[in-house]
């Protein structure tokens, strides 16, 4: 979520305060792979955050709010109070969040059907979508959940109706997530293919039946309820929302880039590539015309940019990969002592320690022996493939913090790979991509930033303001408040480029190979597969 200010004096002060603010959310894990939030300590959390952030604020330059929030399913009732999405009757529990797997079954049969829409989001649905987690909570928790179900929302539509008291739903979280169709609108075939005819029998009043594209605005703005919530004033114009990831493109790939050297200053802003990376990672790419990409997510017409085609390729779980590296390994306990020590984060003193033991050679040469393969938690994109584990070859007896470091290496090195391989699969089809633009948690780390680049051979501009996200929705604020007469116009005035990292092409051909093992890395996967499946 973000505030639209209408002065460069309030808006800066906005950003300083809100550097300095965040809240806790809850989350629940009952079982493997059933991830779980609160709807309304969600909302509770987010109006904590804004009173903070408004300190010293005239709530009267205030004009414009925008939402944005993970694709994660909130389920109300008929009345807009929380249903429980758990076995355990917890209605407390009543978000499904958009990395659970619990669906898998049903995803399954979806994409048996190879129903037409499927061909928008790369072919195969994924486990992480709506359709499959509605189709689950239908033939799981009939009595306690879907026969007293009034409302189906993606979180950040729910938010939106907090705030306004509108129903409507964003474009881009029906397109991206539900399989609306911007030009066609729902298809009936599919919910009745599926087994859930429920939703086209009530005229799809659930799910969404009036649809808006992102930064129009909602109603008559901030309830006086929602106002006193936030600590703003009632009647601020609240704009339609955009999924987090979606956000965070829309507030990095518009960037002025002319005196930074860089090739796209003269190309269209096709040529970019906006990778959003914290938990997971993904990689929005857009074109003027429609674009299939197997495996990757799209073309979704208008979701990010307004009459821009959006290709979304992603890589599941990918800062949790790297924590759940580090923090597994036996070196992990001298890692935090010494890092606490220096006063510093452990990935900075994950960063010092290994320019301290690659001696002559560069450091991403240090994993010349060692090779990750980063889907732990299946592959996304582009091969949409959720069976699919990770792997690690090379590994020695050795438990000390330099193989910590040399194993955390190697898993940076796998995710840029994973880019690498998502890149390639959207030129093959038709992109045209020369620059990437990252924004994040992940990017915050320089190792990440200069990996992506080396292994990608593609320059990587960072956003002046690392939470590119939240500027993707001031600029949704700053549409609905009438300030802009377009995305595009915000986009422009909004996004800076803050730093440009250059690709060193002397390590081009160490690289080079690092990728030819990365794809073996799968291609064995698949043979072990197979003889293990061999009766």
């Amino acid at each position: 979520m973000s505030d639209w200010a209408s002065t460069v004096e309030e808006r800066q002060c906005l950003v300083e305060n809100r550097n300095q603010r965040d809240h806790p959310i809850e989350k629940w894990e009952p079982q493997f792979n059933h991830h779980e939030q609160s709807s309304e300590d969600i909302w509770a959390a987010c109006c904590v955050v804004t009173k903070k952030v408004v300190q010293g604020i005239d709530l009267n330059q205030i004009r414009g709010l925008g939402f944005d929030a993970t694709c994660s399913l909130v389920v109300l009732d008929k009345q807009f109070h929380p249903l429980p999405v758990n076995h355990e009757g917890d209605s407390c529990r009543n978000v499904i969040m958009w990395l659970d797997h619990r669906a898998v079954s049903q995803v399954n049969r979806i994409n048996e059907t190879k129903h037409s829409v499927l061909q928008y989001v790369g072919g195969v649905m994924s486990v992480e979508m709506q359709a499959p987690k509605l189709l689950w909570l239908k033939e799981n928790l009939r009595e306690t959940c879907w026969d007293k179900a009034g409302h189906f929302f993606d979180l950040p539509d729910f938010l939106s109706w907090k705030a306004t008291g509108v129903t409507a739903r964003s474009l881009c979280s029906l397109v991206c997530k539900w399989t609306y169709s911007a030009e066609k609108g729902w298809d009936d075939s599919f919910w009745k293919m599926v087994g859930l005819e429920d939703f086209v029998a009530d005229n799809y009043s659930k799910i969404g039946n009036q649809v808006l594209p992102p930064g129009a605005s909602l109603g008559n703005g901030l309830t006086p309820e929602a106002a006193r919530d936030l600590g703003l004033l009632p009647g601020i114009a609240v704009a339609a929302s955009l999924i987090d990831a979606h956000a965070g493109g829309l507030g990095v790939i518009g960037a002025d880039v002319r005196g930074h050297g860089l090739v796209c200053e003269g190309q269209p802003v096709t040529s970019r590539l906006a990778v959003i990376c914290g938990t997971s990672s993904c990689h929005m790419g857009i074109s003027k015309d429609p674009i299939f990409v197997p495996g990757v997510w799209g073309p979704y017409f208008s979701a990010m940019v307004p009459g821009f085609w959006l290709n979304e390729g992603g890589q599941s779980v990918t800062g949790k990969l790297i924590d759940h590296m580090v923090q597994g390994h036996a070196a992990f306990p001298e890692l935090q002592a010494k890092a606490t020590a220096r006063c510093q984060s452990i990935y900075a003193y994950l960063n010092s320690h290994l320019d301290l033991i690659k001696k002559a050679q560069p450091v991403g040469f240090l994993t010349v022996d060692l090779h990750v393969w980063p889907d732990f938690h299946g592959n996304r994109s582009p091969l949409a493939d959720l069976t699919l584990k990770g792997m690690v070859t090379g590994l020695t007896l050795s438990q000390d913090l330099d193989d910590l470091a040399i194993l955390y290496l190697a898993t940076v090195q796998a995710i840029a790979l994973g880019t690498r391989f998502i890149i390639e699969a959207m030129e093959a089809a038709g992109h045209s991509i020369s620059t990437l633009f990252l924004c994040g948690g992940l990017s915050k780390n320089p190792l990440f930033v200069q990996m992506h680049a080396d292994i990608t051979g593609m320059p990587v501009v960072l956003s002046q303001e690392v939470e590119s996200v939240l500027v993707g929705a001031a600029i949704l604020g700053a549409c609905a408040s009438g300030d802009f007469a377009s995305v595009q116009e915000a986009m422009a005035k909004m996004s800076k480029v803050g730093k440009v990292v250059f690709p060193r092409q002397q390590d081009k051909k160490y690289y080079d190979k690092k990728y030819q093992v990365f794809l073996k890395l799968v291609e064995h996967q698949m043979e072990y597969l197979a003889i293990m499946n061999d009766d």
